[in-house]
């Protein structure tokens, strides 16, 4: 363990909203990646009665996420929104705890950086470093897939396409598109809740507010967030589209590179890269079959006609895993489990 990490092999660590989606999640994959762990503090909102969460084959008591329960705490994962972030997680940092936090607030804060495993890993181990942030779901994806490729031949812009999940919503939302669904078959009709509109049977191109250039909160967080990712002045112009369906994110890519690709050697790239799955000769993977998968499964790689340096493919990956909670894990481990390295800009080849 770097010097500057507790000395116990085992820290105390706090899920930070441990009973929602992705908190149980999280849970999940602390438990199938045997990441070590002294004591488990689940913490969520105050509720009457009494709530466990299954941990290791025990109930294990949910703690109400307060300041005080972060005292002796060495690690934090946070899914509880943005709200209770900056409400909390000042008082965890400094409590010595190291977070990592799954929603908006500090992902555009130039100090805290913003974290995909399988990119940029060494960014835990900088100076004073407390707190990560885990990317937008969709982004997260994104970068494992376009990071490779930045790295080989310099990406210069990139035009994606989302197809997202009803999950991407919470769990609530999953439950209005089921319901939605079971009505609009027996010719009924539900209210939107939890989206701009019913979602059964049709595609939203709408995932939050629109701003006042018409780009919506999701496209503009991914328009941010992954060029800070990939350490580059990248152009990224998006559309996000809540489909119909229940787990699991697409994305249609356009990428233009700096120097020219051959497909074969992007296939060569991606076949090679962390975290990616690379479906050739025709197969493609979809959001559906990504449930529960690791990988950020790439597909349909082929060339542009209307970016020179141009390459078209499709990525599929499980957003409440890989999206989420399991790339929160990750930068848990690199920060608990593997020893600091001298940081490595993804300087494109060639320049």
């Amino acid at each position: 363990m770097p010097d500057d990490l507790p000395d116990a092999p085992s820290p105390t660590v706090a899920v930070l909203g441990a009973t929602g989606l992705v908190g149980r999640k999280i849970l999940e994959q602390l438990e199938l990646r045997s990441f070590p762990i002294g004591e488990l503090k689940p913490l969520a909102s105050a509720r009457g009665g009494t709530r466990t969460v299954p941990f290791r084959g025990e109930q294990v008591p949910v703690q109400e996420a307060c300041a005080r329960a972060f005292e002796g705490v060495d690690l934090v994962l946070a899914s509880a929104g943005a709200a209770v972030s900056r409400a909390l997680l000042p008082a965890a940092q400094e409590a010595g705890a190291f977070c990592v936090d799954n929603s908006s607030a500090y992902r555009m804060d130039p100090e805290v950086p913003l974290v995909v495993p399988e990119v940029n890993a060494a960014l835990v181990h900088g100076a004073g470093v407390l707190l990560a942030a885990n990317p937008n779901c969709s982004t997260i994806q994104l970068a494992v897939a376009l990071a490779p490729l930045h790295r080989a031949a310099g990406v210069k812009r990139v035009v994606v396409s989302t197809y997202q999940s009803a999950s991407g919503a919470g769990g609530a939302a999953k439950r209005e598109l089921l319901e939605g669904t079971a009505a609009g078959m027996l010719g009924d009709t539900t209210e939107a809740e939890r989206f701009p509109r019913p979602l059964a049977f049709d595609a939203l191109p709408q995932i939050g507010d629109f701003d006042e250039e018409g780009i919506s909160v999701e496209e503009r967080k991914m328009m941010q967030e992954l060029p800070k990712i990939l350490g580059s002045e990248i152009a990224v112009d998006v559309c996000c589209v809540r489909v119909p369906t229940l787990s699991g994110h697409g994305e249609s890519v356009l990428v233009e590179t700096e120097r020219p690709l051959s497909l074969q050697e992007a296939a060569d790239i991606l076949r090679d890269a962390p975290g990616v799955e690379l479906a050739e000769d025709g197969d493609y993977r979809t959001p559906g079959e990504c449930e529960d998968r690791d990988e950020v499964c790439v597909s349909r790689l082929r060339r542009s006609h209307t970016f020179e340096n141009g390459l078209q493919f499709w990525v599929a990956a499980d957003n409440i895993l890989k999206g989420a909670a399991l790339n929160a894990v990750q930068v848990a481990e690199a920060r608990f489990l593997t020893p600091a390295a001298p940081e490595q800009e993804p300087q494109p080849a060639g320049r």
